[in-house]
């Protein structure tokens, strides 16, 4: 596996070509044909290569890396629209959310106030990317029960509401590999490894805490810039 990972790092492989058989793996480090399925298993789970039936395994074309910036103060959609690409946002869903300490500690809101869940998906070329929940409190947006299922940016949103001067308190970084429901979204294989930045944003005119934040990307889709 280290191997064939490497010569395809190294662009041994064109993307679509044939990669060795079973067979040719096989005889070559002198082990089981079993040990060679279960390492191409492992290199498509990872998204670099795919299978057809009957004709073998190929290396997988990876779109080329989008440079993100990992701060809050700016849309995702502004941040994308600097890499020239064709971005597609899609409301996956505006619910309330059961109480949650976290969420509510987050956001400064006392435990009766309603929460509400929004979640966008991020989609370049029709490839989707990320997904983005923001949690809001009622008390802050009055109308997100019924405005909820129609935004596609938070901070557009924001700026409809009044809000236009704010910043990011604090982001927290976290890399873990993605459930069933987040493959499904990603359309990525279950070794993919995932990125999720949680943050929030704060109106600085008032010191209100609009929302808490959790953004998942594909690890494999973007380069990541911090800047300080």
């Amino acid at each position: 596996m280290d191997n064939l990972l490497l010569d395809i790092r190294e662009n041994k492989y064109k993307f679509d070509e044939k990669l060795p058989s079973d067979n040719e793996l096989a005889e070559k480090y002198d082990v089981p044909r079993i040990k060679v399925r279960n390492v191409y298993k492992r290199l498509e789970q990872m998204g670099y290569i795919y299978s057809l039936q009957g004709r073998g395994r190929f290396l997988k074309k990876r779109g080329s890396s989008i440079e993100l910036v990992l701060s809050g103060n700016e849309s995702f959609s502004k941040k994308l629209k600097h890499s020239g690409v064709n971005l597609d946002t899609i409301n996956i869903c505006a619910e309330r959310v059961p109480y949650n300490e976290d969420i509510w500690e987050e956001l400064c809101a006392s435990r009766h106030v309603p929460v509400y869940k929004i979640g966008r998906l991020r989609c370049v070329d029709k490839e989707p990317l990320a997904i983005h929940f923001s949690y809001v409190s009622q008390k802050v947006f009055k109308d997100i029960s019924a405005e909820g299922k129609k935004i596609t940016s938070m901070f557009d949103y924001y700026r409809e509401k009044g809000f236009i001067n704010y910043s990011t308190e604090k982001s927290i970084l976290e890399v873990f590999y993605p459930t069933s429901k987040e493959r499904k979204l990603l359309e990525c294989g279950e070794l993919v490894p995932l990125l999720k930045l949680r943050s929030n944003c704060k109106d600085n005119d008032t010191g209100v805490i609009l929302e808490y934040t959790e953004i998942i990307y594909r690890g494999d889709k973007f380069t990541y810039k911090i800047e300080y």
